[in-house]
């Protein structure tokens, strides 16, 4: 991700310590934490210069909100539309299929071309891949949890 479009987004854009992986930070209490070699834009959708969005193409990001900030907020991949509500979670972009895993409050989780879909809220993940059968979500194992986290150096 370009420097140059954190920074028109009001964002700082930073080398977490020791590692390849990026911090940003936004105004209105987003912070996103990005696995190293990850592929993603910034998207303004309402273009009043403020981040709504994150199109995701390959590998994962972390987010985090300020308690009561993130209406409207989404992550975009090619299999998946997760929405905040207010919340910490973790998106996963991976041959054919995103992965959704909510550490904190609520995430909304549906196919691009569905009109329905799931709600996760903390210590569950959804596995999105481009078919049309209903999400299912799951309680996710320590082991898997701590795999993804371990990715963003947490």
């Amino acid at each position: 991700m370009a420097s140059a479009q954190a920074s028109r987004s009001g964002c700082t854009l930073q080398k977490v310590g020791g590692t390849s992986r990026q911090l940003l930070r936004c105004p209105g209490g987003l912070s996103i934490v990005a696995e190293q070699g990850a592929r993603y834009s910034l998207v303004d959708r309402n273009r009043d210069s403020r981040v709504d969005g994150v199109r995701l193409q390959s590998k994962a990001l972390l987010l985090d909100f300020a308690p009561g900030s993130g209406a409207g907020f989404q992550v975009t991949t090619p299999q998946a539309i997760a929405a905040v509500r207010g919340t910490r979670w973790a998106v996963d972009v991976g041959a054919g299929k995103t992965s959704v895993f909510v550490e904190r409050g609520q995430v909304g989780v549906q196919r691009p071309a569905a009109n329905a879909g799931v709600v996760l809220g903390p210590g569950e993940g959804v596995d999105v891949d481009q078919g049309t059968s209903a999400l299912t979500v799951k309680r996710w194992p320590r082991a898997r949890v701590s795999a993804l986290m371990a990715r963003f150096g947490q």
